[in-house]
């Protein structure tokens, strides 16, 4: 009777426990990266002023001669933590939470990193080469590629799943990024150019990718539909 109760009170706990790591966060990822991001602000705060272009520069900023003259590559993706002051920081951060939280949960962890990545340096490489073109020598930072990348990566999934995805609609995403772009492209101070990047790359990698669980292929008249 005692290994019964044993055995028993083995199983309830093992059950207890695989119900504990189902309650575990699904955003671990968009959470891990608000945090590096908030990490490495805090840090550079502490030594200089986030809102000083050459300081910046020093650390890791987006800046075309370097990159182009000196092979500087890595700056493509260290630009991507970092922050122009608090408020390019919170912007950013809330607006990563909103959808990079939604992206993962559906899609899973490794397509969300492999969206938010390709998306980030995708559009840093556009903003790179059209800058190029133009003679612009612009110092630039900041995560806001790999979010509109999240943006066009959702665009696609709310596509896949006919035009709804709990609160999400395919009207909506839309309406979103038009004024997204638009809020962007009225602003001073903007990498316009990275946000295109991003969001185009983000929504070719959803698109190649991300399916939906219980349909493989979105048909014509799916997308007719939303």
């Amino acid at each position: 009777s005692t290994r019964k109760e044993s055995s028993a009170a083995s199983d309830v706990y093992k059950r207890q426990e695989s119900e504990r790591m189902k309650e575990r966060p699904k955003e671990i990822m968009t959470i891990t990266l608000i945090g590096i991001n908030i990490l490495v602000f805090i840090v550079l705060t502490m030594i200089g002023r986030t809102e000083d272009g050459y300081f910046m520069l020093q650390h890791g900023a987006m800046y075309e001669p370097y990159i182009i003259e000196n092979q500087e590559y890595y700056r493509l993706f260290t630009s991507l933590f970092l922050h122009f002051g608090i408020s390019h920081l919170l912007n950013n951060m809330v607006l990563l939470w909103a959808l990079g939280s939604i992206f993962e949960r559906e899609a899973g962890k490794i397509r969300f990193l492999l969206c938010y990545f390709i998306s980030g340096i995708g559009g840093n490489l556009l903003s790179l080469y059209w800058n190029t073109m133009h003679d612009r020598q612009i110092v630039s930072a900041g995560a806001s590629g790999a979010i509109f990348g999240l943006m066009g990566g959702l665009l696609w999934i709310v596509f896949a799943n006919r035009g709804r995805l709990g609160t999400l609609s395919g009207r909506g995403m839309l309406i979103m990024v038009v004024l997204s772009l638009y809020f962007g492209f009225t602003s001073t101070g903007v990498d316009n150019l990275a946000h295109v990047g991003g969001l185009i790359c983000g929504f070719l990698t959803a698109l190649l990718t991300y399916r939906r669980k219980d349909q493989k292929i979105l048909t014509v008249s799916d997308i007719n539909d939303i």
